[in-house]
């Protein structure tokens, strides 16, 4: 699966996912259910919209790249970046939303961060492994002529 299908399955398999996580969690910390649910389908929302832009961004960096896959410090950078670009969203959306301090919601930010690094590069990698890689990050087909890659070229990767 290719383009923007593969991106419109990710997206909603991913948030689907994330908006009944959240919701938990936040009824859990004694938010009220109503109110959690539409926290929670609020930032999925917000995280929809960045991990579209930020998905493009990404494989159009990755398909310049020389070393083609998805290692594993591949798909940490992708999660990191993911993940710190909602912090600048998140942060005062929560404190708005859910009457809490700015510290409060950036704490209750950082655990939600820690949680879904993790579970971006799960989900990624089961993604992945599911619908198969994406065209930006495939190998391209051995070269006779080729030799083996430089040392600057494995580092790029």
């Amino acid at each position: 699966m290719q383009g923007v299908k593969r991106k419109v399955v990710y997206v909603s398999l991913y948030e689907l996912i994330a908006v009944i996580l959240t919701s938990v969690a936040l009824a859990m910390l004694g938010h009220a259910p109503g109110h959690a649910g539409v926290a929670a389908v609020a930032a999925s929302l917000i995280a929809v919209v960045w991990n579209l832009v930020w998905n493009a961004l990404f494989e159009h960096w990755e398909s310049r790249q020389t070393i083609k896959g998805r290692s594993v410090k591949r798909r940490v950078a992708h999660a990191i970046g993911f993940e710190g670009g909602l912090i600048v969203a998140f942060v005062p959306f929560f404190a708005w939303w859910l009457n809490v301090s700015w510290w409060e919601a950036f704490v209750l930010d950082l655990g939600f961060i820690v949680f879904f690094l993790v579970y971006t590069f799960v989900f990624s990698l089961i993604f992945d492994k599911v619908f198969g890689l994406p065209a930006s990050a495939m190998q391209p087909a051995p070269s006779m002529k080729a030799g083996p890659p430089t040392s600057e070229a494995r580092q790029a990767a």
